[in-house]
């Protein structure tokens, strides 16, 4: 029993030793790091570090604390040598001036879109008919003037009203109406009736404005939208003043494709013609990747040359889910088009507005 007994005590004291050992050689090396850092800080170079050898990788040094350090070191060389490389050339562009070569283009997924056969053509004589017969013709004649009426899902909660209220002072001659229980196919010839020319119905999922219905009446297209990163005016940092009652510019960019296009032409049948310019004042409906970044703005002018701009607020992402034929119908209505994520989002640089 004494024997077992010593050989358990010798044992621990094994462990305890090489614990010991493990423990000096880990201090014994954040030690050093922290000389060699203080050295380097202080102005003086330390000792060079060993070049590593063709094919070796800082992933198989197994001290972590080694292995940190040395990917450290290696992230400030790479930093080093690419503004190095930088203030080189830009001194090559200004001893060459004007002869300098234009800089090269940075490869982003927006300009290396594939391309899609539906882009529009302004010269196209094809589209220049769709234009002329569809149902936004009227509104580009000039034959009809916008009238909107806004309203919400049932029962919506406090954010939702004053999205509403406040999408109300964005769009001209819009009119809120809450929804107390209706159905939208009973809403809908009202609407009619009443020479309303454009329903918008906002829908929201946990107290949170979640999805946007726009319906052109009286024939259509209804677009159904998935609403993200809503903003009242209150929660806008460094907003302007409340906008004003004049009639605002309206900003379409980067609708491209034949869809795009119908898009842009129901964003612009929602606002008057003939903007007032005296208020300053431009909503944006920008399309970037497929999603529509809304914002309302004021341009101030600070001098001749110089323009500033002030958001007045509300702002809103939208992600188009489905257009479809006539006026909203989910049981029989005709769809032209219907977003399908497993296959038409294959690849990251095809988009379809």
């Amino acid at each position: 029993m004494e024997k077992a007994g010593g050989k358990g005590k010798s044992g621990g004291s094994g462990k305890k030793g090489s614990g010991k050992k493990r423990k000096a050689a880990t201090e014994g090396l954040q030690e050093a790091a922290v000389a060699e850092d203080g050295a380097t800080e202080s102005g003086v170079q330390g000792p060079k570090m060993a070049a590593f050898p063709p094919g070796f990788s800082i992933s198989e040094i197994k001290n972590k604390q080694r292995r940190h350090l040395m990917f450290t070191r290696w992230k400030q060389q790479q930093r080093k040598e690419k503004l190095a490389a930088k203030k080189k050339l830009k001194k090559e562009r200004e001893a060459l001036g004007d002869k300098a070569p234009p800089k090269p283009i940075p490869k982003t997924i927006d300009n290396q879109r594939v391309y899609d056969e539906t882009t529009v053509d302004p010269n196209d004589e094809e589209v220049a008919f769709d234009e002329a017969t569809d149902e936004f013709a009227s509104y580009f004649n000039r034959q009809t003037s916008p009238k909107i009426l806004i309203t919400t899902s049932d029962r919506p909660h406090g954010r939702t009203v004053r999205l509403c209220e406040q999408l109300s002072t964005v769009i001209p001659n819009s009119h809120v109406y809450y929804r107390r229980g209706l159905a939208l196919k009973k809403i809908i010839p009202q609407c009619i009736s009443r020479d309303f020319t454009d329903l918008i119905v906002i829908n929201e999922d946990r107290k949170t404005p979640n999805g946007l219905i726009l319906s052109h009446l009286p024939s259509g297209p209804t677009a159904h939208f998935k609403m993200s990163s809503v903003r009242l005016r209150k929660e806008i940092k460094r907003r302007g003043k409340d906008p004003t009652e004049h009639i605002p510019e309206i900003i379409l960019n980067n609708f491209t494709t034949r869809l795009g296009h119908s898009i842009g032409r129901m964003f612009a049948s929602l606002f008057p013609h003939n903007p007032q310019f005296i208020g300053r004042q431009v909503a944006t409906f920008h399309n970037q990747r497929d999603y529509i970044f809304f914002r309302f703005h004021r341009y101030i002018f600070k001098n001749e040359k110089k323009v500033g701009i002030q958001e007045l607020g509300p702002r809103f992402t939208l992600k188009l889910r489905s257009l479809q034929k006539g006026t909203f119908d989910s049981k029989y209505g005709e769809y032209e088009w219907v977003h399908k994520p497993r296959e038409m989002d294959t690849s990251r640089r095809k988009f379809h507005l």
